[in-house]
């Protein structure tokens, strides 16, 4: 608080203006920024401005808001009659307390009760109303400054209920797993539930509570609570939850998890002491969720098996195992010159429309069948773009290893701030019991501006571009989760396929850069490349992979040879002669290869292509076996060429996929099937 807002606030404990007139003007300033702008133009006369202050705002507000005026400080007054709140609350000498009861006290229980907050809080003037209130059947529920402890026969009865049935359905679980429920095992149930009835020991039901100061566009900003977490979910009173952002000195800011709806300033929250996460099970596969982990796919109910909180610390390097197996995209641009590691985190950048989903659904249907379960988060995308890429993933059979989280642009900033944390936490869910996982965010772009919105409504200090001085932490502490775990822990993999969208192709925008320094390499989508109908539209120059070779299988390393060079040389070749009417004859081949290999590396939609058909086609191309063939022709001589090696070339398949090593003696069995294919 600043001196001149000390004796701001000073002047307004000397006025005595009571709590209520504070918050209306409060309330009057937010709603109406015009009115302190007005009230601080040097045009405006004083005259004027002590008549929009008598008409808008309480009798004892008056004079005090006359002297900020004359002070020039109306710019602050928000921020003054905020801080005059907390003074408020802070000066309270007596402490109020709430006792429901359904038997009323004695004048001892009474007595009693007065001594336990007085000692509790540490005041000698305790304020108690008591309130007669059936609902809670017997027992009493007392609130009194931050806490609420519940006595009463109602609670108990509902932690009895929650008690006797966990129980039966662990000896119900049981019985599924051995024989059928005879004589014995029901016998077994009444002892289990007259164990449970003689020990059940019922809790003090003791809860930390605060209450709502201020409340709007999905933020709360609460009162007490004074020792939650960072990250804690909170449960207001309508039922609805949130997640603690902010921690402040007096308040703490809640994004709320849901509706609004019947909340108002004064509304009670209470903690809750868990982490935000997320219910994990194996149904969840073949299934589309919510951020929240809920069905929305109209199949029924996904029962959890456990809870993931959806931030956790990522793997620490002593867990983790170099990358060293490829992930096959089935995109032959990609996983010749870019190859992407099990555990790797590739970035897939480019402006919209030009192809990005379209590489990660490639690569999610060409996992089918080879163990790698796949988790597809959208973000912020409109719900019928969502439907079709589950649509395309249901017509290839892709689904049945597949979990789609759904966040889409109709739904709150903090579902689409927590989807990517909650898609991570299914796939550890996976990773931890060491199966490879792929997950794909589509896209962080839109993750960073809901998380900027959600900022900006918390008060967080705007950075460039306007997003909050975390944004970098933002993503990296979620692509930081991504690794390949050893045999210790599991030696489960857990793959990222961040995307991100770029306007005009300008990848040095912040969010651009930020995410391309946390990841693994990028593969860079080109606008131009794509409208001319090089698709998928990968700039060969701008595009890398860190891992590299060490993620690449021996027989693809040896098949593509010096791939990326010959386009290198061909596409510096091309604008060069672009000019040149006379070509010589090096240059000329030079230029055929070029095309020839810019064409075989055209890929249609939802087609990947299997291991063994990218190195054949490979080594074909780089020994000339296509050099003869129209370019207009070579999709469909390619087509002919793999359907004639799967009818006589089945040995050579087999032996590619299963020693993953272009022998000699196996690259000349593959010449000579090409050469008879020629013939």
């Amino acid at each position: 608080m600043s001196d001149f807002g000390k004796d701001y606030i000073k002047e307004l404990f000397r006025l005595e203006v009571p709590q209520e007139d504070a918050d209306r003007a409060l309330s009057i300033f937010r709603s109406e920024p015009d009115i302190a702008a007005t009230l601080g133009n040097p045009l405006v006369t004083h005259d004027e401005k002590r008549s929009v202050i008598a008409k808008l705002f309480p009798e004892t507000l008056h004079r005090f808001l006359m002297s900020v005026v004359k002070g020039r400080d109306i710019d602050h007054i928000i921020e003054i009659l905020e801080d005059y709140s907390d003074a408020l609350l802070d000066r309270q000498g007596t402490i109020k307390a709430v006792v429901r009861y359904v038997t009323p006290l004695s004048e001892t229980q009474q007595a009693d009760l007065r001594k336990f907050i007085t000692e509790k809080f540490n005041k000698e003037d305790v304020a108690i109303e008591y309130r007669h209130d059936p609902d809670i059947i017997g027992g009493f529920i007392l609130n009194a400054g931050d806490y609420e402890y519940d006595k009463s026969y109602r609670t108990s009865l509902r932690l009895m209920k929650e008690s006797f049935q966990n129980k039966a359905s662990e000896v119900a679980d049981s019985a599924e797993a051995g024989d059928t429920l005879d004589g014995g095992a029901a016998s077994d149930i009444i002892s289990v539930l007259k164990t449970e009835v003689r020990d059940f020991n019922v809790r003090s039901g003791k809860t930390e509570t605060g209450f709502i100061t201020r409340i709007g566009d999905g933020i709360a900003a609460v009162y007490g609570m004074n020792n939650v977490m960072y990250g804690e979910l909170v449960e207001f009173e309508n039922g609805v939850r949130g997640i603690v952002q902010n921690l402040e000195e007096k308040t703490v800011g809640v994004v709320l998890l849901g509706d609004d709806r019947g909340l108002t300033e004064g509304s009670t929250v209470v903690r809750t002491g868990k982490r935000a996460g997320i219910g994990v099970s194996d149904e969840l596969l073949g299934r589309v969720v919510d951020a929240l982990g809920s069905p929305i796919d109209g199949l029924g109910k996904i029962n959890a098996e456990d809870y993931y909180p959806i931030e956790r610390e990522a793997p620490g390097v002593i867990e983790r195992k170099p990358v060293s197996v490829p992930l096959q995209t089935g995109i032959l641009a990609i996983d010749s010159m870019f190859p992407i590691g099990r555990g790797q985190r590739e970035l897939i950048i480019g402006d919209r429309q030009t192809g990005k989903t379209s590489i990660a659904v490639d690569t999610i249907i060409n996992q089918k069948d080879k163990n790698v379960i796949c988790v597809y988060v959208a973000i912020g995308q409109k719900s019928s773009t969502v439907a079709q890429v589950v649509n395309t993933l249901k017509k290839h059979d892709a689904m049945d290893h597949t979990v789609v989280v759904c966040a889409s642009a109709s739904d709150p900033a903090p579902f689409q701030y927590i989807s990517p944390y909650s898609g991570t936490a299914i796939a550890e869910y996976f990773m931890y019991k060491g199966r490879d996982v792929l997950i794909v965010y589509d896209d962080l772009s839109k993750h960073a501006v809901a998380y900027r919105a959600m900022s900006l409504l918390l008060h967080r200090p705007p950075g460039r571009e306007a997003y909050p001085g975390d944004v970098f932490y933002l993503h990296s502490r979620l692509l930081e989760r991504s690794s390949r775990l050893d045999d210790e822990h599991g030696g489960g993999s857990l793959t990222a396929l961040p995307v991100i969208e770029t306007l005009a192709g300008d990848i040095s925008a912040y969010i651009p850069t930020n995410v391309i320094s946390i990841t693994d390499g990028q593969i860079f989508l080109e606008s131009e490349l794509f409208n001319s109908g090089q698709r998928p539209a990968v700039n060969y120059g701008l595009s890398v992979s860190r891992v590299g070779g060490a993620a690449q299988t021996k027989a693809m390393k040896k098949a593509s040879g010096n791939l990326r060079i010959d386009l290198a040389q061909f596409k510096e070749m091309e604008i060069f002669t672009q000019f040149s009417s006379e070509l010589d004859q090096s240059t000329t081949e030079l230029l055929a290869h070029g095309h020839m290999l810019t064409e075989l590396l055209k890929q249609p939609l939802c087609a990947p292509r299997p291991h063994y058909e990218q190195v054949i086609l490979l080594y074909a191309a780089q020994h000339g076996f296509f050099n003869d063939i129209p370019l207009k022709e070579l999709r469909e001589h390619c087509t002919e060429l793999m359907g004639y090696i799967r009818s006589y070339g089945q040995d050579i398949i087999e032996e590619i996929e299963e020693n993953k090593v272009l022998t000699d003696d196996l690259a000349e069995r593959i010449e000579k099937i090409l050469t008879a294919f020629e013939e």
